[in-house]
């Protein structure tokens, strides 16, 4: 069986993170990964502590596994959330959009295991010598708020930097990838777009069905206007807000209104012309809804059944 460093440090089966995506990984979708063997994440986005906390409890209640919250340190309840998950003992944090050091030693003093997204090197080091457990590198192709540097490039930069666990992300959807990600030196991946298609995702059907139809050129990334570049399936909302960011006279307030709510009207209300529907560069290796236990199966089985032949793929005998 596939183990790593992550597995260990975390208390999981397989060294797989469900990704923390916003209007999407609630309690339902954490905790079904978490029983599957991987670490199931509820994201906390912009929401406030209120939310926060009955996902953490929806998860529990269906869940006795370790679970993480991710927390985007761009939103205006990060204060309230980052006491909550101290509070509420999450064994897990994940962080992006922004740096964690203000929050961490309070975090770890409660014994949670504080695993930073990180686009770059520099950020790498610096979650380390904060006392991260791990880190996740998570290169360009990913759904969601993205960095410059593509998984390939990144990850081996980060694994040679640091001395702690390097989660691969961006790009990684089966075993093929996730096969890759080992051999670029990480010790798990984190997958985002894959389980979006899972059972227990709670996201509006059409968000589904437009994922499992997608092709290869399918996403678009905006918002580099703004500072956040966002890469999302092209549909009518992508391509107005693509315009909107090359009219010079359009203002980054104008930008910034026009695209607030898009990702909930993606994600609750299936708004194919005003919603923006976040998914990665692999959306097109997404072929079918599945459990999230049959994913994460999948995932493990692919993967060891490719390493275990590596070497009759290269070398002649």
């Amino acid at each position: 069986m596939l183990k790593s460093r992550v597995c260990e440090a975390i208390g999981i089966r397989y060294p797989i993170f469900q990704g923390g995506m916003a209007w999407v990984s609630d309690g339902k979708l954490a905790a079904a990964v978490s029983n599957a063997g991987g670490l199931g994440i509820i994201s906390a986005m912009n929401a406030d502590e209120n939310y926060v906390r009955g996902q953490i409890q929806l998860c529990r209640s269906l869940t006795d596994k370790p679970f993480g919250v991710n927390i985007m340190l761009m939103s205006p309840h990060v204060e309230a959330v980052a006491k909550l998950v101290v509070e509420e003992k999450v064994p897990v944090v994940t962080t992006g959009a922004g740096l964690p050091g203000k929050y961490m030693p309070a975090w770890i003093e409660a014994g949670i295991k504080v695993v930073p997204v990180v686009p770059s090197v520099a950020i790498a080091r610096r979650v380390e010598r904060s006392g991260a457990t791990a880190v996740i590198a998570e290169g360009t192709e990913s759904g969601g708020h993205i960095g410059e540097l593509t998984t390939m490039a990144l990850v081996p930069q980060v694994v040679d930097a640091v001395s702690i666990p390097v989660l691969a992300a961006g790009g990684i959807a089966d075993g093929r990838g996730m096969a890759a990600a080992f051999m670029l030196g990480a010790e798990g991946v984190q997958c985002g777009t894959r389980f979006l298609s899972a059972y227990e995702c709670g996201i509006h059907e059409n968000y589904k069905q437009k994922v499992i139809a997608a092709r290869d050129i399918d996403t678009q990334v905006t918002g580099r206007k703004l500072g956040h570049p966002v890469r999302a399936l092209r549909n009518p909302f992508v391509n107005k807000f693509a315009e909107m960011e090359r009219d010079p006279n359009v203002s980054e307030e104008e930008l910034s209104a026009f695209g607030t709510g898009a990702v909930r009207k993606a994600a609750v209300d299936g708004d194919l012309q005003g919603g923006s529907f976040l998914a990665g560069q692999i959306a097109a290796l997404v072929k079918k809804e599945q459990s999230a236990k049959e994913i994460v199966d999948d995932l493990m089985r692919e993967t060891e059944e490719i390493l275990s032949k590596a070497a009759e793929r290269v070398f002649e005998s």
